[in-house]
């Protein structure tokens, strides 16, 4: 059973958030969050809504779950006045008209929004991610000469799992369909990936306890209810992301990724390369499903061989600076650590 929070815990995570989005280039989330901080210590209205929350406040992204729920009302039309200061609905954002707006709006709908914090897992389906996880499959299909198989656990709309029908601006460099509809630019720092490699994708699949169906108008405006709404770019990206997959969606199942992962690399593949990948969902699982996926693709690589290799490519860390791109291929088996990337995917260190 999921532990009540302290207070402070949960003002803590409203702040530790307000950093992350300073860092991240979202000035109205740092200033909404640091402000609903405030209110939290002094027993506002936001201490109201997260009252029926119970779990991490961290690890389940409460600040998001609520600015995201907020963030889906506005984006809906369901809330005009606060829409006035959302970049995302043609608004200005002014720091304390925003702000009464905000608390205009949590005091109006505090039933719904407190139900949305308690139950709404936030779903970041970032596409620019795939930014980072590209140099990953490049390596991957370099070293194995095969189609990968891929595998993603924490899929949200699987929209990364399609990396390869867009187009990548990295830097210098460039990769991938120049028609596509979704190009990827990116500060591309450090030697060239493997841009010779033959990539080829056998086949995708991937799991989430709440997968989303873009072909769902309403599922689709959710998934965008959580791209920070100063951040147009993200929002046309995932826009123009969910168009691609609905043309070809992957299959996706609801499903735990212990299970997942158990089922899918039960036996090798002759003729393809397994990949089991993930972007920033690792923490978000509970500390005894970690160990177990682990042990499980542990086991599963002891069995891979040249004809029947398995990657396990892994976008995670545990700074808010940045994460770390991280990768085991086996036969071998070895942790390499081939980058260091923002966690939006807006730039990338190779270090290969």
């Amino acid at each position: 059973m999921n532990a009540v929070p302290t207070r402070e815990a949960i003002v803590a995570s409203f702040r530790l958030q307000a950093r992350g989005c300073a860092q991240g280039g979202s000035p109205i989330y740092a200033d909404l969050l640091a402000r609903a901080a405030d209110d939290l210590e002094a027993g506002g209205v936001f201490a109201d809504v997260v009252a029926d929350f119970r779990g991490e406040p961290v690890l389940d992204a409460l600040p998001l779950r609520v600015l995201g729920a907020v963030h889906q009302r506005v984006l809906s039309a369901a809330a005009p006045a606060l829409a006035a200061y959302y970049p995302s609905a043609g608004g200005q954002f002014a720091a304390e008209g925003a702000w009464r707006a905000l608390c205009d709006f949590v005091t109006a709908e505090r039933p719904a929004l407190r139900a949305a914090a308690a139950t709404r897992r936030v779903q970041t389906n970032e596409v620019q991610r795939s930014a980072a996880l590209l140099g990953g499959f490049l390596r991957i299909a370099h070293e194995t000469g095969l189609p990968l198989r891929l595998r993603e656990i924490g899929s949200s709309a699987g929209l990364n799992l399609g990396f390869d029908r867009y187009r990548y601006a990295l830097g210098p460099y460039a990769f991938g369909d120049p028609a596509s509809p979704v190009v990827l630019r990116c500060d591309w720092q450090g030697p060239a990936p493997d841009l010779g490699a033959a990539l080829r994708v056998a086949s995708r699949a991937g799991c989430d306890v709440a997968p989303i169906d873009v072909r769902d108008p309403a599922q689709a405006r959710r998934l965008e209810s959580f791209v920070w709404p100063d951040q147009l770019d993200r929002l046309e990206r995932l826009r123009a992301a969910i168009a691609v997959a609905r043309e070809d969606p992957p299959r996706l199942e609801a499903l735990r990724a212990e299970a997942f992962v158990a089922r899918e690399l039960a036996a090798p593949v002759d003729g393809e390369a397994t990949v089991l990948f993930q972007s920033v969902v690792w923490w978000s699982l509970p500390e005894s499903e970690r160990e177990r996926i682990t042990a499980i693709v542990r086991e599963a690589g002891a069995c891979a061989n040249a004809a029947a290799p398995l990657a396990w490519l892994r976008m995670e860390g545990a700074r808010l600076d940045d994460a770390e791109l991280r990768l085991k291929l086996w036969p071998g088996g070895e942790d390499r650590l081939l980058a260091h990337a923002h966690w939006h995917g807006a730039w990338v260190r190779w270090s290969g």
